[in-house]
């Protein structure tokens, strides 16, 4: 027993020095030449984006980081603005385009999400950042999520993305939380180029990615 709680002791303390400090020297020594090599794909899908759905190119939203604080996090826009006769706009799977779902299927639409992880508001590898208006509806345990930043991909992402239920979804990141390393991400990155190759998981059935989470409360009622 005492062998067994020096170990779990021994992975507890490794899993909070990686969260703490390695990720970011992980973040750094592979977001830097990621963008060199992949400037000529950003510059081209910017150029894609601005002809054929206009301005602005890029989409940009609030959502939770780190500890729930707000930061502004960057996308390439893969839908247009079209609005229905009443004024609002049309459900997101009416408005994404062509070109937004092949965006969506290669990931192509998240790589500005890599300032993001320059300016420190996210990391390669965590749970991914949802909605604001998400963070009132999450239980206890589902709220863990945020003890670490956000990331471009995660566990949850390689475990099914959007094509598992929400409840699965979070307790893979919570998962992650507790057992993160410098080997785990490597692995989640590895898998997430294989994922995208096969395109898997990149939508749920009639939904342009996921339904909206209710929160456990609303599953219940």
């Amino acid at each position: 027993m005492k062998n067994n709680d020096a170990q779990m002791s021994s992975d507890k303390s490794k899993n909070k020095f990686h969260i703490s400090y390695g990720k970011r020297i992980f973040d750094m020594a592979l977001t830097f030449p990621a963008l060199i090599a992949l400037s000529p794909i950003l510059f081209i899908t910017a150029l894609l984006v601005r002809f054929q759905l206009g301005s602005p190119v890029l989409f940009k939203q609030i959502r939770p980081g780190l500890r729930g604080k707000p930061f502004a996090i960057f996308k390439f826009r893969t839908m247009t603005d079209v609005r229905g006769k009443d004024g609002g706009l049309l459900p997101d799977a009416e408005r994404l385009t062509r070109l937004g779902r092949f965006l969506r299927a290669t990931s192509l639409d998240e790589l500005p999400e890599l300032f993001n992880v320059l300016k420190g508001d996210m990391s390669l590898v965590g749970p991914r950042p949802l909605l604001m208006r998400y963070l009132e509806r999450y239980t206890p345990e589902q709220v863990r999520r945020h003890e670490v930043k956000p990331g471009i991909t995660g566990w949850a992402q390689v475990n099914g993305r959007n094509a598992i239920t929400w409840e699965e979804k979070f307790k893979l990141d919570v998962w992650y939380v507790d057992h993160g390393s410098i080997w785990l991400d490597i692995k989640i990155i590895v898998m997430t180029l294989w994922k995208i190759l096969k395109r898997e998981g990149i939508n749920q059935a009639g939904q342009a990615t996921m339904e909206e989470f209710k929160g456990a409360q609303a599953k219940k009622d």
